[in-house]
């Protein structure tokens, strides 16, 4: 688990690093890769998923959101020791937390996190970008959904 969690977090603290400084997506706002399928759109997030929650002007809002992200990880490795899933429900738990862990640190970094994948097709134009950290959350919390425990136990 803590093999995928770290893998996680550096792919993702990575290809921020390359897309927000090195290609400066953070001045672009937009880089065409294939479009309209594949853009990088730069887009920082102060709110939880897709923005919510994140109008407001409330300083504390980011400390909230770090607060929570880190209850949602010490929940999950409760719930992986208590009742150890299989090999499947630890990767989906070593997703979810080195995908948490690299939205903290951009928290952290920058005050929001930084969204740059930004998916289109079929004549529909998604506003909403995304990153490394919430695909792999968003796995992680799936797998753990599909894989919650360890069948082959007794």
């Amino acid at each position: 688990m803590w093999q995928v969690a770290l893998a996680v977090f550096l792919v993702d603290q990575l290809t921020k690093v390359w897309v927000v400084h090195v290609l400066d997506l953070s001045h672009l706002r937009v880089i065409e890769v294939f479009p309209p399928y594949l853009n990088f759109k730069m887009a920082w997030n102060f709110g939880i998923n897709f923005g919510l929650f994140g109008h407001g002007s409330d300083p504390n809002t980011k400390w909230i959101l770090i607060a929570l992200a880190f209850a949602i990880v010490a929940f999950v490795l409760v719930w992986v020791r208590r009742d150890p899933p299989g090999k499947l429900g630890l990767i989906s738990a070593g997703l979810l937390v080195g995908g948490a862990f690299g939205n903290v640190l951009d928290r952290v970094l920058y005050g929001a996190v930084a969204d740059f994948l930004n998916m289109s097709c079929c004549g529909y134009d998604n506003p909403f970008a995304f990153n490394v950290a919430d695909i792999a959350i968003f796995a992680g919390a799936f797998g753990l959904v599909l894989f919650p425990t360890d069948k082959n136990a007794s």
